[in-house]
């Protein structure tokens, strides 16, 4: 009796990276997540990247962010989301208590008006484009 799984063999290429690591029973990798957290909101700030000096592993990842207003910031990205655990690159701070954001979007919005800015630009250029292939 085969385990049920909502993605057959040949949809995984269309899962989800997430969507695989739950069905397959892996365990997800942050450096890999923190990697493809980077490549989406890239576009939005003045600079975002994974620190080099901060250990990253299996179950934790350091992303160093910095936003259009030139504030800087250390983020920890694990299973619980993402949080600011410094105002410094590759710092953490272990008195700063700062909430857990599930998403990087919701925190650069917290963080970031040109953030917020810039990701409603992309979004409307977006919807601007479609528009106008008919789509």
């Amino acid at each position: 009796m085969g385990m049920e799984v909502d993605c057959t063999p040949e949809d995984l290429s269309r899962c989800s990276y997430e969507e695989r690591c739950v069905e397959l029973g892996e365990v997800k990798d942050m450096r890999l997540e923190a990697e493809a957290v980077v490549s989406d909101v890239l576009f939005a700030v003045t600079d975002m990247h994974v620190s080099h000096s901060l250990t990253s592993g299996l179950d934790v990842a350091y992303i160093n962010v910095e936003t259009r207003e030139g504030k800087r910031y250390c983020l920890e990205l694990t299973e619980a989301g993402l949080r600011v655990v410094g105002h410094v690159f590759d710092q953490v701070d272990e008195e700063l208590s700062s909430q857990y954001h599930e998403t990087v979007y919701s925190l650069l919005d917290s963080l970031s008006p040109g953030y917020r800015e810039a990701f409603g630009n992309a979004l409307l250029q977006r919807l601007e484009r479609l528009k106008q292939t008919g789509q």
